[in-house]
């Protein structure tokens, strides 16, 4: 089972992360902590959502749905 995740930039609002986890708690700790490349410098996040998928490659093609043009808009019109 796997995690698809939202975060929101506290500092940045108009910035917004999409993510796979399997502890969404411990991957939130490690974005505020710097430790991603691609999230340190709009730190700290906040959740926005998280979606837990019982089939991996779902929660894959998912999180790559997010990741796109209209995958975008839909989180913007759902979560944001």
């Amino acid at each position: 089972m796997k995690w698809v995740y939202l975060l929101e930039s506290l500092a940045h609002p108009t910035q917004h992360y999409v993510g796979l986890t399997d502890n969404v708690s411990k991957r939130l700790t490690a974005h505020n902590a710097g430790q991603s490349a691609h999230t340190a410098k709009h730190k700290p996040w906040k959740l926005v959502a998280a979606i837990r998928l019982a089939d991996d490659s779902h929660a894959r093609a998912f999180e790559k749905y997010l990741k796109s043009g209209s995958g975008r808009a839909f989180a913007k019109r759902r979560f944001l």
